[in-house]
């Protein structure tokens, strides 16, 4: 199989240490004039306002296949109600690449509640409604119909996330992979640096796409016999997509088994039969290796939005213009998160020499910057050099958590790299502040006293956020998260380090509403557990089911991952209509006036009038 380790960089050098100027990537015919282009190599489609930094996908795989050689133009949220707005940089020569974005494009435009947006940080001055619903379908419909025979390739987040039949949340229907819908020639899934580079070449090689099945990573529709070196690997059928639409137990079954197949050391080839053709799933990619990972984040960006936005802000782009990136992937498996699903659960973590390089450079070329680093992380914040520390264990593990429902004995904990790693960005000259604002697992981070000294001491400004979710050991169950002890526990070492240095500090804890398997009981315990404890949370939401998360299927399907005698899955309380939800969510903040009344309206029912309300709101 294709894309091997240590291929990303194989045509081209390394970008030299240090950063040289560089051009914009063209979003316009009179760039490309500026720049002698006749034509793009390749045009990547956004529904993103392009920002040049490594923290936004378009921007990563643009610069990536520009150290290759090609040429990569940018159509950065083009109007889909105006066909010439796709025409704007004219036909490239070897494909279009299309990303809704690095958000879901519906999870970016519509609440858990299913109400529009007033904003969308990732567009100029937050302006809302520059992109349409299902951004990846719309996009290349619309250059299908303009450009009949030019490859089409999907990727990002939306794509991956919908790389087979998913349930949509907001059509409350099954609906089939994105790639069918959007008549494109492949999906690329995951970190797809080295797919994205192998396609690119093997097409300049005038190599058809359609050839191209053999590579990690990648999504494709063929109704051809599975070719001659497939008939030795591993090929699992997932349920046919008139199956899972009809039935939501075998729609789990569906998820489960891509979960379980998520290992690239030991992942099946997959593939789901539709009516008249038939999906397939390649194995995941590979794990980058550090220095090439290094590699990617050293690329010449220009750190800016592009110039055509003049004075325009981009509020995802102000957010994380001061912090870093230091690793991919989280081992945590959270049952509602899309990164595991998304990025794998290897972790892939970059060099102390290059995230210490890349602080200096924004401490030596970003004028706006003042000396404080708003977040030092990734995906997770403790999870840095962290991996499975028997490689054979790991090359057959089909575990869907490294962390539940216990920290697995294989699993390299150790915080120091980490500590050491905080040190020496604290010790750079010119900053004066180093904070961590990531996603943590305190579960983790109780490995390591010194961790969670260091955190309370030297990197966090007050307050910091964590997660525990729930209290209800049922709920934390089916979420794939610690127990409330673990929390505790964290938070009095936390506090008692933050006292220790002077410091007065405070934990913000998130909690989510509606989740599946939480009943009313369930978040009425949780509404007493957070007065025991004197948390008023300010933000909470209710669960937001996206696709292909096993939190989703469970929604879906209203029964649990766990099964009984007969091996079936187990029925779970799920909250979905909109009464029950604003019950659940009163639950939470149960100190606004307005949510008192309808916990009091609750309370004041009978237990058989509280049976048949929750049978009527089920």
């Amino acid at each position: 199989m294709s894309s091997t380790p240590n291929e990303l960089f194989s045509y081209k050098p390394f970008w030299p240490k240090k950063f040289l100027p560089v051009h914009e990537l063209p979003m316009t015919r009179e760039e490309m004039d500026l720049l002698g282009w006749d034509s793009c190599d390749v045009i990547l489609v956004t529904g993103d306002a392009f920002v040049d930094h490594p923290s936004f996908g378009a921007a990563v795989i643009g610069r990536l296949l520009e150290s290759h050689g090609f040429r990569v133009g940018i159509l950065s949220q083009p109007d889909w109600k105006n066909d010439d707005s796709f025409l704007a940089l004219g036909r490239p020569n070897l494909f279009f690449g299309i990303t809704a974005g690095n958000m879901d494009s519906m999870v970016n435009k519509y609440t858990a509640d299913r109400k529009v947006r007033s904003d969308d940080a990732y567009t100029p001055d937050g302006v809302a409604g520059k992109r349409p619903d299902k951004a990846t379908i719309v996009y290349a419909n619309t250059i299908k119909k303009l450009f009949h025979h030019t490859p089409i390739i999907l990727g990002g987040i939306e794509a991956s996330m919908r790389r087979i039949a998913y349930w949509d949340y907001w059509s409350n229907k099954v609906r089939r992979s994105i790639l069918l819908d959007a008549q494109a020639d492949l999906l690329l899934y995951g970190n797809a640096e080295r797919a994205v580079v192998e396609v690119a070449h093997r097409l300049a090689k005038k190599e058809p796409i359609s050839a191209m099945r053999d590579i990690r990573g990648t999504v494709f529709a063929d109704m051809h016999e599975l070719p001659d070196e497939w008939h030795s690997a591993k090929v699992l059928e997932l349920p046919s997509f008139s199956n899972v639409a009809q039935s939501p137990i075998l729609f789990q079954e569906s998820n489960l088994i891509l979960f379980r197949e998520s290992n690239p050391h030991n992942a099946a080839i997959l593939v789901q039969d539709y009516d008249n053709n038939r999906l397939v799933v390649m194995p995941p990619p590979l794990p980058l290796s550090t220095q090439e990972l290094d590699g990617v984040y050293e690329l010449p960006y220009t750190r800016q939005p592009h110039s055509l936005y003049g004075e325009k802000k981009i509020p995802a782009f102000e957010m994380i213009r001061h912090s870093v990136t230091i690793l991919r992937g989280c081992f945590g498996g959270c049952t509602f998160c899309s990164i595991t699903a998304h990025e794998g659960r290897i972790i892939q973590s970059r060099s102390t020499q290059s995230i210490l390089q890349e602080l200096e450079l924004i401490r030596d070329q970003d004028q706006s910057f003042h000396g404080f680093i708003s977040d030092l992380g990734g995906p997770t914040a403790n999870m840095y050099q962290m991996n499975c520390s028997d490689p054979l264990k790991q090359q057959s593990c089909k575990k869907l958590s490294c962390l539940h429902p216990q920290i697995c004995p294989h699993l390299q904990t150790d915080h120091k790299p980490l500590r050491n790693l905080y040190q020496q960005a604290r010790e750079l000259e010119g900053i004066k502040k180093v904070f961590v604002a990531s996603g943590l697992r305190y579960d983790l981070a109780l490995r390591d006293r010194e961790y969670i000294r260091d955190l309370a001491k030297f990197h966090t400004g007050g307050y910091l956020k964590v997660a525990p979710e729930h209290s209800d050991p049922g709920v934390l169950e089916s979420m794939f998260k610690p127990s409330i002890d673990s929390f505790e526990e964290f938070s009095r070492i936390f506090l008692g380090y933050s006292r220790e240095a002077g410091l007065e500090q405070y934990l913000i804890p998130y909690f989510i509403a509606g989740f599946p398997g939480a009943g009313v009981n369930e978040m009425f315990a949780l509404m007493q557990w957070l007065k025991k404890n004197r948390y008023r949370p300010r933000q909470v939401q209710n669960f937001l089911p996206t696709p292909l998360t096993l939190a989703t299927s469970m929604y879906f399907s209203e029964h649990g991952l766990k099964r009984d005698k007969k091996k079936q899955f187990i029925p779970i309380a799920v909250a979905k209509s909109a009464s029950e939800r604003k019950l659940h969510k009163a639950f939470l903040q149960y100190f606004k006036p307005e949510n008192q009344k309808i916990i009091d309206r609750y309370n004041q029912i009978s237990r058989d009038e509280k049976k048949i309300y929750l049978k009527k709101h089920k």
